[in-house]
């Protein structure tokens, strides 16, 4: 016995009705079908080569469709196409014919109640020896196409099999030499044209389209199904990994077995069983006190496979110089290939779905958790649209990702509707949230916007501004921290002041300052982001808060950017690589001067402070900050520019180091291998050094050495034991101090003549 409601659901929804197929197959005398090619005499039957050639001629290579794209490539399809308006249908019981045969495909595809189809020719195709089409779909070329029709005329050839995925069993289906032979399957199920072997093998073509569908009645027992719905909204459950409470389901999403487009969806145009499941699944909803809502989803499957034709290959072991070798060998074309053995990983994506009403329908982003999804047909045992192999790499085994589309219908309780769909679409929650406001149901609004704290996180820039809109209207500053909570301080554009402007006076200063800091402090920011934003958008936004009798919170946006710019410059300060530590210094001088341009005469004077404690390298931030201030200079400014000028004096007038001087000063990580190096280091007359050391010690050396870009040529004598580390000075720590000099001096001659 299942052990949760929804696996009983599942099993009841399984048994629905009785067992469809996806694809069906009549034959029908040759002679009931005229076929009339423009400009061409009429077609006899069985076709033969002369005429056969005679098609050919007023045909064209075929193309196919991927996405939303039309492409030619023999490799893929290989056949020649009449289009239809050149192709004439007829004879005196044809179409009586063709109605009766859609009236058996109806029945046999398992359509619903009183549907009715109707088939629209869509081409005449020729195959010749040697001609193919690779496993595809048709694409659901009009928003009543459901089906698919192939209609091979009589003819005589050999291979051309038409062969179509039904239900994840392969069903195949030959031309004869003297019947029609008329398939039809749904659109969405893959199918091919295995290449011919000999003569010709012609075709029609149709897409069936679905005429007055009806609702189908539930044929399950609905009340059965709205008890299991009940009890899976009404027990809590646990993570299958640590045993974590996840509370109450939320929603429940039953899978079902076709692919549609969102057209078809909408439409109700369901097929097979899922029409009946549908039906039956939305009654019980509806009987449960629930909403239900129709939906398409993106599945991935990774799944740990061992080769079909090989359950233990040994061969995943041989040594690494064989892996390049393996890694071309591991190829492999299709599913068939390999063993699924044991499902590693899955993810389930609601994309779309419609309104639960069906009027409308919304792009939306989703994760299910494998506890809100059930499904009468396991995804493993469908065809996947793309699959990706990865072979073993030493650290995993061999994997295959399978990945698939199947439409769903999705539950949930009418009481946590707005919580059920704001989880997938923040647009839609922040729009009914200020639509409640509007209309004056704010305790409403309130209640909708507490409810979002489990899941209202790390939202885009977009939704910024129309979430401090309703936080602002909330009047409720609780429930207004968690409808602002979920962004980053680097969002703020101009824009926002007026907003949070208005936040300011509804809550005040120390309220908003807080949030801001919990923007402030938010680890989903990258450093380059953060940086751009300081420089190009933090003082127009200042001065739109000023303009909005908001100083404080543009003195405290100032003041938790500075903070942490002045986290990243005291880093860089202490960096010992020169090089790294001059350009990301230098980095740091345009929004460091977009901060002073921004800030109160206080933060000012606290940053200038700062810079004056800073030891003499902070110089390689200063000239690139006030290279890039715009006058007027404030005084914060001013002094930094006179604090500059004295270390550029200082630098400047350093006498050059004595010929002969070779010490430097360096201190490492405070290992005996890194004070014995800096003894070297200090040393005056000392140029080289040898110096027997085991491999760990030298390895940690030449990092030392690399990390600091110290001036020392470092190479290792590989004799004896332990090996010899040699070390040299090079010139390099020279004209080092050369360049500072002459770097220093150039940048004071720009400095008077900026500053005065």
């Amino acid at each position: 016995m299942p052990k949760t409601a929804r696996d009983r659901l599942a099993r009841l929804l399984a048994g629905t009705g009785p067992t469809r197929a996806d694809s069906a197959m009549l034959r029908l005398p040759g002679d009931v079908l005229t076929l009339e090619v423009a400009n061409l005499s009429p077609t006899q039957t069985p076709i033969r080569a002369a005429q056969a050639k005679q098609l050919i001629g007023a045909a064209h290579p075929a193309q196919y469709g991927r996405g939303e794209d039309t492409l030619s490539d023999t490799s893929v399809r290989d056949t020649w196409e009449v289009a239809p308006d050149q192709v004439n249908l007829g004879g005196p019981t044809w179409q009586a014919h063709l109605e009766a045969a859609l009236d058996d495909f109806c029945d046999e595809l398992g359509l619903p109640a009183g549907a009715r189809l109707t088939a629209e020719l869509q081409s005449l195709l020729v195959y010749g020896k040697g001609q193919f089409f690779l496993p595809h779909q048709d694409s659901e070329k009009h928003e009543g196409m459901v089906a698919s029709l192939v209609v091979m005329l009589p003819s005589v050839h050999t291979g051309g099999e038409l062969v179509v995925d039904d239900a994840g069993s392969e069903q195949t289906y030959c031309g004869s030499r003297d019947d029609l032979v008329l398939v039809a399957f749904y659109a969405d199920r893959r199918h091919e044209v295995r290449p011919v072997r000999s003569g010709y093998r012609v075709t029609l073509t149709f897409n069936l389209l679905l005429a007055d569908p009806s609702a189908t009645s539930a044929a399950a027992p609905v009340a059965e199904a709205s008890s299991y719905l009940t009890e899976h909204f009404t027990t809590r459950v646990s993570s299958p990994y640590g045993g974590r409470d996840l509370g109450e389901p939320t929603r429940l999403a039953f899978l079902l077995d076709h692919e549609y487009t969102q057209g078809g969806l909408a439409a109700g145009r369901f097929k097979g069983a899922d029409a009946e499941r549908v039906a039956t699944l939305r009654s019980a909803a509806e009987q449960a006190g629930c909403q239900s809502v129709l939906a398409l989803t993106e599945i991935k499957e990774t799944w740990d496979v061992l080769p079909a034709e090989d359950p233990w290959p040994y061969d995943w072991y041989e040594d690494e110089d064989d892996d390049d070798e393996l890694a071309d060998e591991s190829v492999h074309e299709d599913d068939d290939d390999f063993e699924l053995n044991e499902l590693i990983d899955d993810e389930i994506t609601l994309g779309w779905w419609t309104s639960p009403d069906d009027t409308r329908a919304e792009t939306i982003r989703l994760s299910l958790g494998d506890h809100e999804v059930c499904t009468a047909t396991p995804t493993k045992s469908l065809t996947p649209y793309e699959t990706e192999y990865e072979g073993y790499t030493g650290n995993y085994g061999n994997t295959l990702d399978r990945w698939y589309r199947r439409a769903a219908v999705v539950v949930w309780p009418k009481e946590k509707s707005f919580e059920a769909r704001a989880e997938a679409s923040s647009a839609w929650a922040l729009r009914t949230l200020l639509d409640r406001i509007d209309a004056g149901d704010l305790d409403g609004a309130r209640a909708h916007a507490a409810s979002l704290a489990p899941f209202w996180l790390h939202l885009e820039d977009e939704f910024l501004a129309p979430a401090l809109r309703v936080a602002a209207e909330l009047r409720d500053a609780t429930i207004a921290r968690v409808v602002a909570a979920p962004f980053r301080i680097e969002m703020l554009m101009a824009d926002h002041g007026p907003l949070l402007a208005a936040l300011a006076r509804e809550y005040g200063d120390p309220w908003l300052l807080e949030l801001i800091a919990s923007w402030e402090s938010s680890n989903r920011s990258d450093g380059v982001n953060r940086l751009t934003w300081g420089a190009e958008s933090l003082l127009p936004l200042c001065q739109k808060l000023r303009e909005h009798d908001a100083d404080q919170i543009a003195a405290g946006c100032a003041d938790r950017v500075w903070h942490w710019l002045w986290g990243r410059i005291e880093m860089w300060i202490g960096q010992d690589h020169p090089e790294r530590r001059r350009t990301n210094l230098a980095e740091l001088g345009v929004p460091l001067a977009r901060v002073l341009e921004a800030a109160s005469h206080d933060l000012g004077a606290t940053i200038a402070d700062a810079l004056r404690s800073s030891g003499d390298n902070v110089v390689e931030l200063l000239v690139p900050l006030l290279r890039a201030h715009r006058p007027p200079p404030t005084p914060a400014l001013v002094a930094i520019a006179h604090d500059c000028r004295s270390r550029l004096t200082r630098l400047g007038d350093r006498p050059a180091r004595a010929e002969g001087d070779w010490s430097m000063t360096w201190t490492g990580c405070g290992c005996d291998v890194c004070d014995r190096l800096a003894q070297f280091l200090r040393a005056h007359s000392e140029h080289t050094d040898e110096w027997p050391l085991a491999k760990p010690g030298r390895q940690h050396v030449h990092q030392q050495i690399d990390a600091a870009d110290l001036p020392v040529r470092h190479t290792t004598r590989r004799q004896g034991r332990p090996y010899t580390l040699i070390l040299a000075k090079t010139d390099d720590l020279f004209h080092r101090e050369d360049k500072v000099r002459r770097q220093a001096r150039t940048d004071l001659a720009w400095l008077t003549s900026a500053f005065g």
